[in-house]
């Protein structure tokens, strides 16, 4: 039975490396959201200051759930799932639509957005799941049909909002993590097999603004004025930047509002644009030492649960990396994912703050129980 306990241990061996990392991602998120937004005329509080709030109330979380035990949080996975789901069902119920997707819940000035919690929420599951039915042997379909279902009912119901990046991710992460584990090829093969014949069937359910990104992808300059507009104009600003970049506060894509969604989707445009080819090289090596760090504490990790909630939560920022870098690149299509303690964010950033949580705590508490 696992209490509520303190040890001061948590603090002697505290994992001070990956803090320094999250945080000094974060600083570079909201220096480059300032230069983002200075040219707009805001008459409310600045989003680089808000993206400050953000931060806090997110550290606020990490440290929460830093302080107690991952196991203990693990016993409560089902619970924290079913409540994801609820608020996933609740959005279409009282939910208010933005951009054409209803995906927020209002909570007084603050507007929540529940798939983002759902891709914490669907990793604590799953690793409690394959905690609870561990094998020596690949898994195979059959022992696989309860977590794919468990991740069903969400991608559905995100799928709906709609949400077509969100619900991605959730499929991905889950997939990287039954590879990890350990599948079946076999099994691997039928599942390929069967999603190459449904491809059609889900094509037809996308709605028509997502089959113009698909197809704008391949051939953005069949439409520059409409659908390949983003890509162009955030190629442009990565290619203008050149090798050392045009400075702070002087992108002109971002300063001219060329650049869409220039705060989120679309920030590490405005960050290449004013830092160049050294910059951007500069980030991607403190978002690869961040993934490897996060790799070195799963498979480090005194238990199976702490090894997959730690590769879990870095195969879920690893992805995100991963997608927007390709999106803003012209090499993946636009399917909205943000850019991890990057882009603007409430939602996204507490959620991801307090996976990061969940991270130093597999870490120090695997340097404990080796004691």
């Amino acid at each position: 039975m696992l209490f509520f306990k303190f040890d001061r241990r948590i603090f002697q061996y505290f994992d001070w490396t990956l803090l320094a990392l999250v945080l000094g991602i974060c600083a570079i998120g909201i220096i480059n959201i300032y230069s983002a937004v200075f040219s707009l005329n805001e008459k409310q509080i600045p989003l680089y200051l808000k993206q400050v709030q953000w931060v806090l109330l997110g550290s606020f979380f990490m440290m929460v759930v830093f302080l107690i035990d991952y196991r203990v949080i693990s016993e409560g996975a089902y619970v924290i799932y079913g409540i994801s789901v609820a608020l996933l069902v609740v959005v279409f119920l009282y939910g208010y639509t933005a951009n054409g997707s209803q995906r927020w819940i209002a909570l007084g000035s603050f507007s929540f957005q529940p798939s983002e919690l759902m891709k914490l929420t669907i990793i604590l599951a799953l690793a409690r799941y394959f905690d609870d039915h561990k094998s020596n042997e690949p898994y195979t379909l059959k022992e696989l049909v309860i977590p794919f279902l468990m991740i069903m009912l969400p991608f559905l119901l995100i799928l709906k909002q709609p949400d077509l990046g969100t619900a991605l991710i959730i499929i991905i992460v889950f997939a990287s993590i039954v590879f990890f584990i350990g599948v079946n090829w076999k099994s691997v093969a039928i599942v390929f097999a069967g999603g190459l014949m449904l491809m059609p069937l889900g094509w037809h359910f996308l709605k028509d603004y997502q089959r113009d990104r698909l197809i704008t992808f391949l051939n953005p300059e069949n439409d520059p004025l409409g659908t390949g507009y983003h890509i162009i104009q955030s190629m442009i600003a990565i290619g203008s930047g050149g090798i050392l970049g045009k400075g702070f506060l002087k992108g002109s894509q971002t300063q001219l509002k060329f650049l869409p969604e220039q705060q989120t989707d679309f920030v590490f445009s405005v960050f290449a644009e004013e830092w160049g080819f050294i910059g951007a090289l500069f980030l991607f090596i403190l978002f690869m030492s961040l993934i490897f760090w996060g790799l070195k504490i799963a498979l480090h990790s005194r238990d199976l649960l702490g090894t997959l909630i730690a590769f879990g939560i870095t195969a879920l920022i690893s992805w995100e990396i991963f997608i927007n870098a390709g999106m803003v690149l012209g090499i993946l299509p636009v399917v909205g994912i943000p850019l991890p303690f990057l882009s603007y964010g409430g939602s996204a950033m507490i959620v991801l703050l307090t996976a990061i949580g969940l991270l130093m705590n597999v870490s120090v508490r695997r340097l404990i129980l080796q004691r």
